[in-house]
């Protein structure tokens, strides 16, 4: 008797709902989703939950599960009625998302207390979901694609070892002019027809040919500040990136102030102490840490150029419109993705910083193309049968080990906290399907420009404003100091 209730029970749950979807298109990426649910399942589902209650339900005059099965419905049929409500749900939704019906990027926007079991007849709801839209492939095989090489001589290495010296050398207090590359500390204001809009009190800024905030630059800052002296204030325009998380000046041109506190210039710094401060024994090792750092900067470079030829010619033809909202929810993941490769490419903080600054001047331009990419990639992936292996987890979490100096179980663990471990996941995909495409290309070389100098001071925050509240910053609680992967420093200034 029991064996017969079980495969009973078994045979109701695996038993498909009898579903009437339809679907309507809002747009390319939105669809407006209406189910109906016979009364032949919903009465199934109340016969389930009343086959798990009659054998407990309690009644006046009755023993614990010897009334009678009708008045055990009539007596706890509005209370039932919310599990069955709940169970529908669930099972309609996943039959729906595992139907032909749409590919959904999103959680539907399904207001749960407005739906109701009706006492007769079917049950309908209706919601809204983000889907990837429905496109043709484009041609992906024998692309012809520009690639950067370079191989690094002993020159490469000293050019780079001379620029990592600057930027680890102490700093000593100058009282004269401003010179290029001093480090110098501004009160820094903002304003827009002689009011103003913020202050940055005691800022300290390089004095580099370009200014980076996150909404917007300063190009030739360098010009602007040679030859002040301290107590020096220095006016400026300032366009705000069309991008800017205030609203309100997005595009505009405001006004800035950089009041001259002090200044600050590079003393020499000898080999062995700069080794000293990246944990290397000598000079020699040193050097050699910097071939490696070097030679992962020319791999990244080699994957971002050869991904944006192939993302141009993937994107080429998707038109599709793309909603504001999910281009703000997914810049998120795309900042956090693109700062994950640079921490495991041998990346200076500096350098990170000045690429981060550029990715939120243009976010929603640029996460644009990288969403249309990456639905195409992903349909490429599905049609090539391409996942992802735990091995490649492992791959990747020990090349961010090796940037940080942290281990890999540190890190896997805070990835999975943050929720980055899905971004991981998708990083890892889109490169097994563009290394598919390299694959099938056609390859031509072209000179990769050796970093030797720095040209970009990258602040971080905004003029117009705190950052946070549109884009939060993509933190694992790893923060590689370092610009030579594998060695954590010992000191150095901030």
């Amino acid at each position: 008797m029991n064996t017969e209730a079980s495969s009973l029970d078994e045979s109701v749950e695996l038993k498909k709902l009898n579903l009437s979807v339809d679907v309507k298109a809002n747009s390319a990426c939105q669809r407006h989703v209406k189910v109906t649910i016979p009364r032949e399942d919903i009465e199934r589902y109340y016969k389930k939950q009343f086959d798990d209650l009659a054998p407990r339900a309690e009644l006046p005059g009755f023993r614990a599960g010897k009334a009678p099965r009708q008045l055990v419905e009539k007596k706890f049929r509005k209370q039932i009625s919310d599990q069955v409500k709940g169970a529908l749900l669930m099972d309609s939704l996943a039959q729906v998302n595992d139907g032909a019906h749409f590919s959904a990027i999103s959680e539907p926007d399904l207001d749960y207390d407005q739906v109701n079991v009706p006492e007769t007849g079917s049950m309908t709801f209706e919601f809204d979901i983000e889907v990837r839209p429905e496109f043709e492939l484009p041609n992906w095989k024998g692309l012809t694609i520009e690639r950067p090489e370079r191989e690094f001589t002993a020159q490469d290495v000293e050019q780079y070892l001379k620029m990592l010296a600057g930027d680890e050398a102490d700093l000593v207090p100058v009282n004269g002019p401003i010179q290029a590359e001093d480090e110098v500390t501004f009160n820094i204001v903002a304003s827009a027809d002689g009011k103003s809009l913020f202050t940055h009190e005691e800022t300290s800024l390089a004095v580099l040919p370009v200014l980076s905030f996150n909404d917007g630059v300063i190009e030739g800052f360098d010009k602007l500040m040679i030859g002040k002296t301290t107590g020096d204030k220095i006016s400026s325009t300032f366009s705000v990136s069309e991008h800017a998380d205030n609203i309100d000046l997005q595009g505009k041109t405001i006004e800035l102030e950089f009041e001259v506190l002090d200044v600050k210039r590079v003393d020499t710094i000898d080999e062995n102490v700069l080794a000293d401060k990246y944990s290397l024994e000598s000079p020699e090792k040193l050097r050699e840490e910097i071939k490696r750092s070097l030679e992962n900067q020319v791999s990244y470079e080699q994957r971002q150029q050869v991904r944006n030829q192939i993302s141009a010619v993937l994107t080429d033809s998707a038109d599709w419109d793309l909603p504001p909202e999910l281009l703000k929810r997914q810049f998120r993941r795309e900042l956090s993705r693109a700062l994950m490769e640079l921490r495991t490419s041998g990346f200076s903080q500096d350098q990170i910083k000045a690429r981060e600054n550029m990715l939120r001047q243009d976010a929603m331009a640029r996460t644009e193309t990288l969403l249309k990419e990456h639905f195409i990639l992903e349909r490429i992936a599905e049609q090539e049968k391409i996942e992802d292996e735990p091995a490649d987890y492992e791959i990747e979490i020990a090349r961010m080990a090796m940037s940080t100096g942290d281990s890999p179980r540190r890190i896997r663990s805070r990835l999975e906290k943050t929720g980055q471990i899905d971004v991981m996941r998708n990083m890892i995909i889109e490169r097994k399907v563009i290394d598919l495409i390299e694959k099938e290309a056609n390859f031509k070389a072209m000179p990769y420009e050796l970093p030797t100098k720095r040209k970009i001071e990258a602040a971080d925050f905004s003029v117009t404003g705190d950052s946070s509240g549109f884009i939060p910053e993509a933190k694992y609680d790893v923060q590689p100091e370092t610009a030579i992967p594998g060695q954590p420093k010992k000191d150095g200034r901030d």
